[in-house]
């Protein structure tokens, strides 16, 4: 959840450090703080409450010189955002820093233990018993740093990503994780470390990224040494970054998530190419063929997610169960792993994650494969660690997503499950040849759908100057629609702090119907599918309580715009492929509200984009 970034080398480390502090800071922006080693062997930490801009102005006048250095933006868990508790946190005797993305679950009995040795705390959290915990068996033990940040987390239960450095030995960062992601840069003479590739990718293509329990040490003038926490030597796989600046940039684009609701036309081509071959005739997924028997045997697939991908694992239910006719569940990752969940071998478990690293997903992954099940990763990050936890999977490629609220990832995993479970469909049989085509053949234009969808970016900014003082938004679909209502609502929460609830068109009057009245704003999805005419029934109810009707429609579409007070038009698109095209008119609507409102898209409250803590 927090963003770590370490460089060990002849560069001033101060500047590469506020560099990537400010690329990762959309995993965290409650604080930042930096702890820099100088020519003279002194440890500098220095702290700031708020964002990363807030370190630089404090850091004006201070000594920021030393080529080793760590760096840390929070996201908070123990203690509140303050100077205090902001990382790095450094040890009684002033001698080692540390910086920490994870949970200590086991802190309070380890820190109850120091206190009852003498060791005296200064804040609230569990990051800062860590290092002292490193400082104590140093003292102690007498023994090297490399040994103490060993035998220290031996003694953790939880998750981590650290980096550590000693004023006694300036020139190395020994870093290590466990359930939290850490990649280490190699350059000439010089190392990097980072939460992921963001602040690296500058300086090198050339990373490694860390396993479970692996430490890692770090120097400037000799090779990369990673042992596991039994002080054996770890392999060393060297890879090669995909990644490039300017995808990392805003592109003139206000931020960063309009650039990403705006490039969903380029990086659906990106997901769909190599795929959707023969003039789409034919869908190629190499991770499904690598599971054929797999997905052929499968009594029953169990789709686990969080956020935005379990509103996309819940339209894969919908793909898989119509084109492949295999029995779906959808569950959230975080009650997945505490339910007790009944799972065997003839169970496939599809594990989806834009970043690769949310806790609960990785959680819910190793029970479903203590259990016996076969399970398939859909993730946007490359190297990520669910693609290195899970039998096989595929990749969405739709680039980094630095906006907090998932635009293209959301349509990138509805596109990936659609070429799966089109995969799985001719395999099976399950499917006429001549529909799967007419789908492939549509999929190929989709690009292009979206581009004519984007065209009512104006429509939609003025559309929300008239909704941007609502208090409450009810949204509503049926069918594959449901968990666009669904995405459609969560974007409004996370970026405008409006509350809206998204809601099954049917359920409406099992109790949110309730609630209409002319105040209260109701978006209804309603492409012209097979539920076109319940839908029409749900608009009409709305409009007898005096509520105010935004609905997204098919093009030519009259019924509706008869009976709704705002219409959005949406090409035309086989149903399985809606919600593609029907969730982007809802990302422009929430994020042009959140600007009007003078909120920080990019970074709402309280949110970081990647969950990486329990």
């Amino acid at each position: 959840m927090c963003g770590i970034v370490g460089y060990v080398g002849d560069s001033n480390a101060y500047d590469i450090l506020i560099k990537g502090l400010h690329r990762l800071e959309y995993r965290g922006y409650d604080s930042a703080g930096v702890a820099l080693i100088n020519a003279d062997g002194k440890l500098n930490v220095y702290k700031a409450i708020g964002k990363v801009s807030n370190l630089e102005s404090f850091c004006t006048e201070k000594d920021v010189k030393g080529g080793t250095g760590i760096a840390h933006t929070r996201w908070a868990t123990h203690g509140e955002p303050s100077d205090c508790n902001a990382h790095p946190h450094f040890s009684e005797d002033g001698e080692i820093a540390l910086v920490h993305n994870g949970t200590i679950e086991n802190y309070k009995v380890l820190k109850d233990a120091l206190i009852e040795n003498g060791c005296k705390f200064v804040s609230e959290t569990d990051t800062e018993v860590l290092v002292q915990l490193i400082e104590y068996i140093k003292k102690h033990t007498k023994c090297p740093l490399l040994d103490a940040v060993r035998e220290a987390l031996r003694q953790v239960i939880g998750a981590y990503a650290i980096a550590v450095i000693d004023k006694n030995n300036p020139d190395t960062i020994i870093a290590a994780r466990k359930s939290s992601p850490l990649v280490i840069g190699i350059g000439n003479n010089e190392m990097f470390i980072g939460s992921d590739a963001t602040p690296i990718v500058e300086y090198t293509k050339e990373v490694v990224y860390l396993n479970d329990n692996e430490i890692a040490v770090v120097s400037k003038n000799a090779p990369l040494k990673i042992i596991n926490l039994d002080n054996e030597e770890a392999k060393i796989d060297v890879r090669s970054l995909e990644l490039s600046i300017s995808q990392l940039e805003k592109g003139g684009y206000p931020h960063f998530m309009l650039k990403e609701i705006f490039e969903q036309h380029a990086t659906l081509r990106d997901c769909i190419r190599g795929r959707v071959i023969d003039g789409g005739r034919n869908v190629i997924v190499s991770g499904v063929m690598d599971s054929k028997e797999k997905f052929l045997n499968a009594k029953r697939i169990i789709i686990v997610a969080c956020g935005t991908s379990w509103h996309a694992a819940l339209i894969g239910k919908y793909l898989f169960q119509d084109m492949c006719r295999i029995p779906v569940e959808v569950e959230y990752a975080s009650e997945f792993r505490y339910s007790n969940p009944v799972i065997d071998e003839r169970d496939l478990v599809i594990a989806i994650s834009q970043s690769g690293e949310t806790a609960d997903t990785l959680a819910a992954i190793q029970m479903a494969r203590e259990a016996g099940a076969y399970v398939y990763g859909i993730s946007n990050v490359v190297g990520s660690s669910i693609p290195r936890n899970t039998d096989a999977g595929t990749y969405i490629h739709v680039g980094p997503e630095i906006g907090v609220a998932s635009t293209k990832a959301f349509t990138g995993q509805v596109m990936v499950q659609t070429l799966i479970a089109m995969a799985i469909a001719e395999l099976k049989g399950t499917m006429p040849k001549e529909k799967l085509v007419e789908i492939g053949q549509e999929i190929l234009k989709i690009p292009e759908y979206v581009k004519q969808t984007l065209k009512l970016n104006d429509q939609i900014e003025r559309l929300s100057l008239i909704f941007t003082y609502a208090h409450n938004f009810l949204y509503l679909g049926r069918g594959y629609s449901y968990p666009v209502a669904l995405e459609g609502a969560l974007k409004l929460k996370e970026i405008s702090y409006i509350h809206a609830e998204g809601y099954p068109a049917a359920e409406m009057k099992h109790g949110p119907i309730a609630l209409i009245d002319a105040e209260m704003p109701t978006v209804i999805i309603a492409p012209n599918d097979h539920l076109y005419e319940k839908i029409v029934s749900n608009v009409q109810q709305v409009k007898a309580r005096h509520g105010s009707v935004i609905a997204i429609v098919t093009e030519g579409d009259k019924e509706i715009r008869n009976l709704a007070d705002h219409v959005i038009e949406v090409p035309a698109v086989p149903e399985c492929l809606t919600p593609i095209i029907t969730s982007i008119p809802l990302q422009l609507l929430s994020y042009y509200i959140a600007v009007n409102k003078g909120k920080n898209v990019d970074m709402p409250r309280n949110l970081a984009k990647s969950v990486t803590v329990e």
